[in-house]
């Protein structure tokens, strides 16, 4: 039922982008994002200069994720305002009370009907394949890209003829300790029935040891994103095989995490 409404509300939620609306929240949150987590995104000159393509990252940092706020306003003050950038995301921040504002941003429901309309209309799709399963990934896992299988991604940028443009993330995940997804004590809670496959438990400030909610506040970590090379599923030949595809993405993200992790000195500190 719920995959139905999203699939009938996709060129709905596409048309509220407002991009007058979207400057002037980027441009108020932008600097104070950019102080506190001291951040960096790099590598935007390997972006493609114009067309459609399918952005694909590792989310990082819990509930309160800062990969959108800090990657939105680098690719605005590239591009300009007249390039949308949709986000996908899980239909749960929707709930919040500013969940109505969110499709004015480009942040719209996930589901390959909007990942593939948005890329019909020329525009850049930022999807994280891992969900929530990445952004809690364990603080022992932190610097491993594991999209728990997930290899739609790779499919909708086959299918729609577009490039898939790597982008890697360090940093958010030391914003707290993450200890455990949940997902087994998820699963016996029967929260599967509402789409919550985890019920993460983690350390941070000001609450402690939490399962969730209340959701602690992220420490000012420094925060990196490098956008890599893109990489055409063509060269994979006629018929691209997707898990080849993924496979090769994953990889080419995993070196890249790698590296700035062996770059990267001390948590939080950077």
């Amino acid at each position: 039922m719920v995959d139905n409404v999203v699939a009938e509300q996709v060129p709905d939620e596409l048309a509220k982008w407002d991009p007058e609306f979207t400057r002037r929240i980027t441009q108020a949150a932008w600097p104070l994002v950019r102080r506190y987590f001291r951040a960096e995104v790099r590598g935007l000159d390997r972006f493609p200069r114009s067309g459609a393509a399918l952005l694909v990252g590792n989310h990082s940092g819990g509930m309160l994720t800062p990969d959108v706020p800090v990657f939105g306003p680098a690719f605005y003050a590239e591009f300009g305002y007249d390039r949308p950038l949709y986000t996908l995301a899980h239909y749960g921040i929707f709930i919040a009370p500013w969940g109505p504002l969110l499709p004015r941003l480009g942040v719209v429901h996930a589901s390959p009907e909007a990942a593939a309309a948005g890329l019909r209309a020329g525009a850049v799709v930022l999807v994280f394949p891992g969900g929530d399963y990445d952004a809690f990934r364990p603080t022992h896992r932190q610097n491993v890209i594991d999209f728990e299988g997930r290899t739609g991604y790779a499919r909708t940028a086959i299918e729609a003829g577009v490039p898939i443009v790597p982008m890697v993330s360090i940093g958010a995940q030391e914003t707290q300790f993450f200890l455990a997804r949940g997902t087994e004590l998820a699963y016996r809670l029967g929260l599967h029935r509402i789409r919550m496959d985890i019920l993460p438990v983690s350390v941070g400030l000001p609450f402690g040891l939490t399962a969730t909610f209340p959701p602690n506040f992220p420490l000012p970590s420094k925060i990196v994103m490098e956008v890599l090379e893109p990489v055409d599923p063509a060269a994979f030949g006629t018929t691209p095989d997707v898990d080849e595809v993924d496979d090769h993405v994953r990889r080419v993200m995993q070196r890249a995490l790698d590296r700035l992790a062996r770059q990267r000195r001390f948590p939080v500190l950077g």
